[in-house]
């Protein structure tokens, strides 16, 4: 798609055209052949030396993703994970142009193509759904204090990425990467596969090179599930040092934005430019002289060199599938200097929350999004979660034809969060999380990080039974609201399987730097290549 040909497209529509298509559609569409694509595993680095040498500028890095947006997203393989295109992109990415030649580059995002998730706040053409048909139409009063550090960096906001709808915490056996605006998103290296969720479009957009980093969203495993069966690496920061306003919610002691992309390098320049104390945002003031603008002077490719590792045996167990994988994977950390405690986890209390989790979500998810919605002002499609309820049910064949609303409706029968039930969960969550469990291991071996499985293969996208999973340790650092690290560890069947490190509060740069050196010392990053089904 050219210039031109894009500009009269995006007049006609074209965003509403990519958030319409029917799911019909985009299921009988046949893979084909792609030509090969010039920006394929093209680094932050490697874009700003095109930049600054005069071989590309912002204009031309955009046209060629759009191009590249076209060729994938509702043709071709079909990936289904862009929503919405910025009709506003080619003109960011020519006025950055222009501030480059006279000022010089504002930094290493300037004129670089990103997207994020569709459940963060952007104040322009485009809108902010989380994937329902129930917001389709609302645009926010104000950008996410994420997109405005963004912007702020001079990168080209190129669309907003398709989600798990309301970032799967919507009903029971919920497919994820399906939206009732997008479809369904399919994995990009066997497209039957599921690409989890629920920043499904963000991992899928990275992974096939639609884009140059992407952002997602991580409550439990929104960031660290999806990038790692999508072959990417994935950040969920602590809590509190990306700010969460602007960003529709499910639990605020849990919710954050992270990176999303293909190296480590990448999404430690990411995260820099996404801090930032928010006015807007109680929990980023404690991010206060902890937080850094540049990530990217942690990374040392030999991080790994006398690490404490702990290995969190008890989620290998679960992981059978992939063991080989993994057990290699330490194997390349042992060569390259870490120290390994296994196992380390034994007879704490790491991921056993019981049903306290649950409940802190569903508390938290109605006083967050009824105050998201209110705040929309009186011109919101819905006003609370009992409109989308009811609107679902007004919309059964669009909205609940593959799964329900369960966990919609569980959060509209909980009380306010001075229940004595809310204030309980969350303390045992705290402390079975935290106190006896990260603090406790970390503590107990003087650890630097803690090793762990971010999830099996993807499983087969199924609409009847739902997700199916195999393994995954987000729970401990999400929970705790902890830093979490995914790094591509290898393949089964063709299918990518990551690792994850976490560890205390705020030690991001501690798991960049050993995260970096693992990457560094094994390469496991494969490109995706459509194949239709697992033979």
């Amino acid at each position: 798609m050219k210039r031109r040909q894009f500009l009269q497209w995006a007049a006609a529509g074209g965003a509403q055209t990519l958030a319409t298509q029917t799911q019909t559609e985009a299921q009988t569409s046949i893979p084909v052949r792609l030509e090969s694509f010039e920006l394929e595993e093209a680094t932050i680095a490697t874009l700003q030396t095109a930049l600054n040498a005069g071989k590309e500028t912002a204009l031309s890095l955009t046209t060629a993703y759009l191009e590249r947006i076209d060729a994938l997203n509702l043709r071709g393989p079909t990936l289904r994970a862009v929503l919405d295109v910025n009709p506003d992109a080619l003109a960011i990415a020519a006025a950055l142009d222009r501030e480059r030649q006279e000022k010089g580059p504002r930094g290493p995002l300037h004129g670089i193509p990103i997207m994020v998730k569709d459940n963060i706040d952007t104040h322009d053409r485009m809108t902010t759904t989380a994937g329902s048909l129930a917001l389709l139409g609302s645009i926010p009063p104000r950008d996410a204090f994420v997109v405005r550090q963004l912007r702020k960096a001079g990168a080209v906001l190129l669309g907003k990425t398709n989600l798990s709808e309301w970032a799967n915490f919507r009903g029971n056996r919920s497919s994820s990467g399906w939206s009732a605006r997008g479809g369904q998103t399919n994995n990009p290296y066997i497209l039957d596969r599921n690409p989890s969720g629920s920043s499904s479009g963000s991992a899928v957009a990275a992974s096939a090179n639609l884009c140059a980093v992407t952002v997602g969203t991580e409550t439990n495993g929104s960031v660290i599930s999806p990038a790692t069966v999508c072959g990417i690496v994935g950040i969920k920061p602590t809590v509190g040092l990306v700010s969460r306003s602007g960003i529709i919610p499910i639990s605020h002691t849990q919710d954050t934005a992270g990176p999303m992309a293909r190296t480590v390098t990448d999404a430690a320049i990411l995260l820099g430019a996404m801090t930032g104390i928010d006015t807007r945002d109680s929990a980023s003031q404690a991010s206060a002289g902890r937080s850094h603008t540049d990530y990217t002077r942690f990374l040392d490719a030999k991080g790994l060199q006398g690490a404490r590792l702990g290995v969190a045996r008890r989620f290998f167990r679960s992981s059978a599938v992939s063991a080989e994988v993994l057990e290699n994977a330490l194997e390349a950390m042992k060569k390259a200097g870490a120290i390994l405690i296994d196992p380390a986890d034994d007879d704490l209390a790491l991921g056993r929350f019981g049903s306290a989790a649950l409940d802190v979500m569903h508390y938290e998810f109605k006083a967050g999004l009824n105050a998201y919605l209110a705040a929309l002002g009186p011109e919101a499609p819905v006003h609370s979660i009992s409109n989308i309820i009811e609107f679902n049910e007004r919309h059964r064949t669009q909205e609940l034809r593959f799964f329900g609303q369960e966990h919609l409706e569980q959060a509209q029968e909980k009380g306010p969060l001075t229940d004595k039930e809310y204030i309980d969960a969350l303390a045992q969550c705290r402390k079975l999380s935290r106190a006896e469990g990260i603090d406790a291991i970390m503590e107990q071996h003087q650890l630097d990080a803690i090793v762990a499985p971010s999830g099996g293969p993807a499983g087969v996208t199924d609409w009847v039974y739902g997700d199916r999973s195999v393994g995954g340790s987000s729970s401990p650092a999400a929970v705790a609201g902890y830093p979490n690290i995914t790094v591509p560890a290898g393949q089964v069947a063709g299918l990518p399987v990551g690792i994850s490190f976490f560890g205390r509060a705020y030690s991001e740069p501690k798991l960049l730097k050993i995260a970096y050196a693992f990457e560094q010392a094994t390469q496991f990053r494969k490109p995706p290549r459509f194949i239709e089904t697992l033979s």
